[in-house]
């Protein structure tokens, strides 16, 4: 189960207002390494993939992992691109869609929300099991199946 709508912009809100903060650094750049699946609005999505690949460092070899360009006039310039050029985030996307881009998103978020939103991003919904009493209806008929192949076998 991925990000609700609610849950996304608090995230990206976090990613695009606390860049600066050396404390949150290394956990924006764990959330930009995350997949794009675990944010479910599609705009959202839109916004979270313009900000992994353009705060994406330049990697000299590829077996090196993702390095993050976060703090700082480079992240301040994709952040304002995108909020005053909001087609290249997305075509179809506009300024109403973004202007809570660099905005806190309130004490609440701290590391132990950071931490729910982990679990969030990639819970996912269990399958509905058969009632016990079924199962066990089965596993008698798989062996009384098997005792009277091994009788069948014997004579």
């Amino acid at each position: 189960m991925a990000l609700d709508a609610e849950l996304g912009k608090k995230m990206l809100q976090l990613i695009t207002s606390r860049y600066d903060d050396r404390h949150w650094r290394k956990k924006i750049e764990k959330t930009l390494s995350l997949p794009q699946s675990g944010v479910a609005d599609p705009i959202q999505q839109q916004l979270f993939m313009y900000l992994k690949i353009g705060l994406k460092a330049y990697k000299s070899r590829r077996a090196d992992p993702d390095a993050w360009i976060i703090g700082g006039y480079a992240t301040k310039e994709v952040i304002d691109r995108a909020k005053f050029q909001p087609q290249l985030v997305g075509p179809d996307l506009k300024k109403e869609d973004i202007a809570f881009l660099g905005t806190d998103p309130g004490d609440d978020v701290t590391e132990g929300w950071w931490d729910e939103m982990l679990v969030q991003w990639f819970d996912v919904p269990e399958e509905v099991k058969p009632a016990e009493g079924e199962e066990e209806g089965k596993a008698d008929e798989a062996e009384s199946a098997a005792t009277v192949e091994g009788q069948s076998s014997k004579t």
